[in-house]
């Protein structure tokens, strides 16, 4: 066996890790505080919940979140695409299920050449909610967010063009919302970062819920499609206790705006499984959904 001169073997080793993935920063999405709390603020502490009794034991739970932050995960520099993809757990707007759907999420982006951002958004719902509405919250640290990484574009390598935003759940549900209305923030611009658009230039919306309207009939009235919604890819079961008509409805809508749009409806699988399904088609959604992703242009590298 050949074996390398110290210098040699220092030198392979540096470049390793030179290629390989960063460790994950963690940055505040506003300095001060964030907009949109009750008076009074949110005086809660952070907290990891304990399962509850029927509750899967090995998913990471976060709530009481008051300074929303993002993760970013970079990819290994040979294989970076320069897209990025915000990422939104779900947890019906009461806690995250920060693991599940979120950091694994992001090391699956990784694989892909793709920066994964995990948004850290403010749950539980506020006191001041309106009965039966999404909390703002959530929509204002999304819009930020995607502000704030075109804002970073140069400074981490990704594409200003190639940003989206891929929700599980209650994210999906906020994925639509900032997919529908990028046209006017939910706060009142702050500083530099606001000046960059809160579009997602495309959403993965897997599971979603709270889409629907009281009667189950059609979109919220808030979910307003038009053609200027990024192409969407959809997946979700029909066995789903959270109604699939919550992405059949959005594909009808973003159809008919002429809005590019992917659908997949499996059979079985359930709710709240992100990427630890073992067996069965809906454990290939994310497999549709990188070849979605690849078939639109998303990860290929833009031109030096």
């Amino acid at each position: 066996m050949k074996v390398l001169p110290l210098t040699l073997a220092l030198a392979a080793s540096f470049l390793s890790a030179t290629l390989s993935a960063a460790e994950p920063e963690v940055i505040n999405l506003w300095t001060a505080g964030a907009p949109g709390e009750p008076e009074g603020g949110f005086t809660k502490t952070e907290e990891w919940l304990q399962p509850k009794p029927n509750e899967k034991s090995d998913v990471k739970r976060l709530t009481n979140i008051s300074q929303p932050t993002l993760t970013i995960y970079r990819p290994d520099t040979a294989k970076d695409t320069g897209a990025a993809v915000l990422i939104a757990p779900g947890g019906g707007y009461n806690i995250l299920a920060w693991d599940l759907e979120g950091t694994e999420v992001a090391e699956w982006l990784n694989s892909i050449g793709v920066t994964g951002a995990v948004l850290k958004y403010r749950v539980p719902r506020r006191s001041d909610t309106t009965g039966g509405e999404p909390p703002v919250q959530p929509l204002i640290d999304a819009q930020r967010a995607l502000s704030l990484l075109r804002s970073k574009a140069t400074e981490w390598k990704i594409d200003p063009a190639r940003i989206g935003m891929l929700g599980f759940s209650a994210g999906g549900h906020l994925t639509a919302a900032a997919s529908t209305a990028f046209d006017k923030r939910a706060y009142p611009a702050t500083d530099e970062v606001d000046k960059q658009s809160c579009r997602p230039d495309f959403a993965i919306i897997i599971y979603p819920g709270g889409m629907l309207n009281a009667e189950k009939t059609a979109l919220r009235d808030a979910i307003k499609v038009t053609d200027k919604t990024p192409p969407t890819f959809l997946a979700q079961t029909t066995d789903d206790r959270v109604n699939p008509d919550n992405a059949v409805e959005y594909w009808r809508a973003l159809r008919k705006a002429n809005v590019p749009v992917e659908l997949h409806l499996y059979q079985k699988g359930g709710h709240g499984y992100g990427l630890r399904a073992e067996a069965g088609p809906h454990a290939t959604w994310n497999r549709r959904c990188e070849e979605w992703l690849a078939g639109n242009g998303w990860l290929k590298p833009a031109p030096l």
